[in-house]
Order: structure tokens, then C-alpha cells, then sequence
């Protein structure tokens, strides 16, 4: 082997290992967007290595913005959900303040809103008990009224432990003494260092909620707001009305499990449409997604199965009957909620001795159906219509294009040809 072989070969083993070293960080970023020295170690010393690539792809494809200093890497990852499947999707994906904890409600996240608030502030080092007096203090804002919050009640100080626990969780606060579960059962407390660096980066909004606010005035919708904090500014040229085109698409691929083209707007459909082969090239080489690019909608699907919360097809008894439903969906049409009930407790005789013992309860079926279908929505992969006269005032489960994937066709078998 000549020297410029061996060169060309070794140079080429390390733009692969770089690659790699960039996918794994972007994936994991992806998932987390906060990693941090103490806890992610490997992949946070990737993220800071590769930082100065990760910042040029983000900001060439996403328009997202990568902070990055020596303890913390923050992907300050946003959009707003469009169309009726991702504003499902997004709805069936709340936050937990840890893996199997109740998801957050309306009052957890105005809580979570309130602590971060309150922590700017509040001094280098917070007790929990002080915090939660001054948020009982900001809940009494005009335009709070609606969510009460005294801490009387065990429940309230479990909220507010929730959205504690989600800001140590992303490095805001690093506990120092005492443990938050005395707080919610007896009265205990407990002490926090705040990490200014990284509270400064937990607002991941194209524009501050102070100017969205004057222009917006009292009174706003909720979604109008939302839609000011993340609207991209004017584009006077038309390389930059592609580029804003290319964000808005490319985060949609990123952030929702499928995107259909009737969900788009006239703009981004015609983009991804002309564009979607080099695009979603693009997004899998980053990532290590595949694309799926079908006549209704793009999918970007995860081999590994690790960018997300809510997978299919599971293992056990609840995975199982969602895919059977999916099945039957697929290969049916769209079916009200009494005849899944029906479905589920004809199954639960046939699969009896795979599933566990209490789905073959009276009744069971109808917490197992809306499992099932909660998790098809929440995969983007089916819908649920508002009860009306012609449903007999029960929702319809409408199976959506993606579904497809889902459905089995009867085996076919040839006879062999004798030669």
C-alpha cells in the first residue's frame, strides 16, 4: 500500500468517527436538550467537541441555536405544532418531572413558568420552602387568578415539587441538602445552588414575551401568543423566505413523528414537495433517521427506537392490543370506540394466555382501548373525531395514511414451477 493510500484511508476513518461523534451528539441532543459535565459525560465532551459543527448544521437547517459553555450544552429546540395531528401529538407528549411520574397539567406548567420567574431573582443558593413563599406571591398576578396556588394542600406542594424537580433535572438547580418528598409529606426543605448559565437559557422563543406582550396587548389568545413568541421575522429576499421555508419544514420532520401534506400551508408544501429527497438526505445523514417519503406525508423513523417516548410496536399486554387495533384499523376503516371495546374482548379470549391476567376482567377493555388508541394519535397515526348525530355520540377512531404501515395483507403462496 503506497503512502497517499494509507493517508487518504486514515483521513477518511476519521471524518467517519467525526460523523459518528456528531450524530450521536446531535441524537442525544435530541432527545435531552440539555447535557450536562457531571451527568451525560461522553456525550456531553462530544457535544462540546463537535459544538462549532453542530451550531453551523442547526443553524443552516433549523434555525435552532446551540449554547454551549464548560459545564452545560443547551439545544434551545422550538416550534410551534401546526395542523390537527401535531397539535394531538403534541398534547399526548406532556412533561415529567422524572420517568413514571404523573404527567404535568395546566397548574404544573404555570408553576414551572412562576419558579423560573422567581429564580431570576433569587439569590446564588435557595431553600425550597422560601422559593414556594415567593411563587404563592407571583401566582397573586393579574391574570392568574384561575390558577390557585396557597400551599395548604399536599397535592399543591407536590406540583410545585414536579416542576422543582424538572429544573434539577435540566441543571437549573442542583440540590445541595435535604430532599423534596419531606416537603410534600411533612413540612421538610430542602436547599439549591441555582445555575444562572443555564436558567438564562431555559426561554427558547424567537422573540421575548415583554415585546410579544406590548405588541399583543391584554387579552391575547393563548395561541396568538404562542404564535409571536416563534414567528420568524419579514423576508425581504427570496433566499431568505427559502430559508425561513427550510426551518419551519425541517423542524416539523425533526419534532413530529409524521407530517402529512394537507397539514401544511401552500409554502412549505410546495418546498418539501420539490425538495423532501435532498432534504430529508440531509436531516438522515445528521441523525441517523430514515426517511420514509410517501405520496401523503414524509415520516423520519428511528431504527435505534431511542428519539422517543411512546413506542410501536411494544412488548406486553397494552403494545400488543395496539398493534392488533392498528391492524384493524388499517385494514378496515375508521371504527367507533364501542366496536373496539368489542374487538378487545373477543382478542383478550384469543390472546389470553399472552396478556396479563386482568385484561380478561369485565370491563377491562375499555381502559385498553384507550390506551391503544391514545397511543396511535400520539403517534400521529390516527385521529379522534368529535361525537356527533351521525356517530351515534361516540367518537370515531379515522385511521391516518401512515397507519398503512401497519396493515397485513393475507400471505399469498405459489406453487413452485418445476424446471
Amino acid at each position: 500500500m503506497t503512502r497517499p493510500d494509507l493517508a487518504s484511508r486514515v483521513s477518511g476513518a476519521v471524518e467517519e468517527r467525526d460523523a459518528e461523534g456528531r450524530r450521536r451528539a446531535l441524537r442525544a441532543l435530541l432527545v435531552r436538550p440539555v447535557l450536562q459535565a457531571q451527568i451525560d459525560g461522553e456525550l456531553f465532551r462530544l457535544a462540546r467537541r463537535h459544538a462549532d459543527a453542530l451550531r453551523a448544521w442547526l443553524d443552516r437547517e433549523t434555525g435552532w441555536r446551540l449554547t454551549v459553555d464548560s459545564q452545560t450544552v443547551r439545544l434551545q429546540a422550538s416550534g410551534v405544532p401546526q395542523g390537527p395531528t401535531a397539535t394531538a401529538v403534541a398534547e399526548r407528549h406532556p412533561a415529567r418531572a422524572r420517568k413514571g411520574d404523573p404527567p404535568f397539567t395546566r397548574r404544573r406548567y404555570v408553576l414551572l413558568c412562576l419558579v423560573l420567574a422567581t429564580l431570576e431573582g433569587a439569590d446564588p443558593q435557595v431553600a425550597l420552602g422560601r422559593l414556594a413563599d415567593d411563587v404563592v406571591l407571583a401566582a397573586r398576578q393579574p391574570g392568574l387568578e384561575s390558577v390557585e396556588f396557597t400551599l395548604t394542600g399536599r397535592e399543591e406542594r407536590a406540583d410545585l415539587v414536579a416542576a422543582i424537580r424538572l429544573l434539577v433535572g435540566y441543571g437549573v438547580l442542583v440540590r445541595v441538602a435535604g430532599d423534596e418528598e419531606s416537603y410534600v409529606s411533612s413540612g421538610g426543605d430542602a436547599l439549591y445552588d441555582v445555575d444562572r448559565r443555564v436558567l438564562s437559557t431555559m426561554l427558547a422563543t424567537a422573540h421575548s414575551p415583554a415585546r410579544v406582550a406590548g405588541a399583543l396587548g391584554p387579552g391575547a389568545a393563548i395561541g396568538a401568543v404562542e404564535a409571536a413568541l416563534h414567528a420568524p421575522p419579514p423576508a425581504y429576499t427570496e433566499g431568505e423566505e427559502n430559508r425561513q421555508l427550510r426551518h419551519a419544514v425541517s423542524r416539523r420532520l425533526l419534532l413530529d413523528p409524521v407530517v402529512y401534506y394537507d397539514e401544511l400551508d401552500e409554502a412549505e408544501r410546495t418546498y418539501l414537495t420539490h425538495q423532501r429527497v435532498g432534504l430529508t438526505a440531509r436531516l438522515a445523514d445528521a441523525t441517523g433517521l430514515v426517511p420514509e417519503l410517501r405520496a401523503e406525508g414524509v415520516a423520519l423513523v428511528d431504527p435505534d427506537d431511542q428519539l422517543t417516548d411512546v413506542r410501536m410496536p411494544e412488548s406486553g399486554t397494552d403494545g400488543h392490543v395496539t398493534l392488533l387495533l392498528a391492524e384493524h384499523l388499517a385494514r378496515t376503516g375508521p371504527a367507533d370506540v364501542p366496536t373496539l371495546r368489542r374487538l378487545v374482548r373477543r382478542l383478550a379470549t384469543e390472546h389470553g394466555t399472552y396478556w396479563r391476567r386482568t385484561a380478561q376482567e369485565p370491563g377491562a377493555e375499555g381502559a385498553l382501548v384507550h390506551e391503544a388508541v391514545d397511543r396511535l394519535v400520539a403517534l400521529g397515526l390516527a385521529r379522534v373525531t368529535s361525537p356527533d348525530a351521525t356517530t351515534g355520540g361516540e367518537p370515531l377512531i379515522v385511521p391516518l395514511p401512515a397507519l398503512g404501515r401497519f396493515a397485513v395483507a393475507p400471505p399469498t403462496i405459489r406453487e413452485r414451477k418445476n424446471r
